[in-house]
């Protein structure tokens, strides 16, 4: 089966897009740094470089230091796909970081977003 072409976008092509989305509704660039940061173990540095870089998402996340252990509690739907149900390991990956993105974007409290354990 052929890699799904979303996989070989930069990340740096959707990286303005999440940004936009988030300030749209009042959200800040910082925000969506911090949730990525949560989401794949990158410190500021190293996302700033993946962006720089022009790592496709693939890459972005095949070089992410750590995935979060609380990524798995990540649920919901995106683009009509429930997230969690997703087969393609990268698929999923990707489908956590536009569920966090759009959470963000909706207002969630950041505590709720990095799905913090009370």
């Amino acid at each position: 089966m052929p890699k799904h072409r979303i996989f070989a976008m930069a990340f740096a092509k959707v990286y303005p897009m999440y940004v936009q989305k988030a300030e749209r509704k009042n959200r800040t660039k910082e925000e969506v740094d911090q949730v990525i940061r949560w989401l794949t173990g990158y410190d500021q540095a190293g996302l700033e470089r993946q962006i720089e870089q022009e790592k496709d998402l693939e890459a972005f996340f095949a070089e992410a230091p750590a995935m979060n252990p609380n990524s798995a509690l990540i649920k919901g739907v995106v683009c009509g796909v429930r997230v969690e149900e997703v087969d393609d390991p990268l698929m999923q990956k990707i489908r956590y970081l536009d569920k966090l993105v759009d959470e963000l974007a909706k207002g969630r409290k950041m505590e709720k977003i990095l799905r913090q354990q009370d």
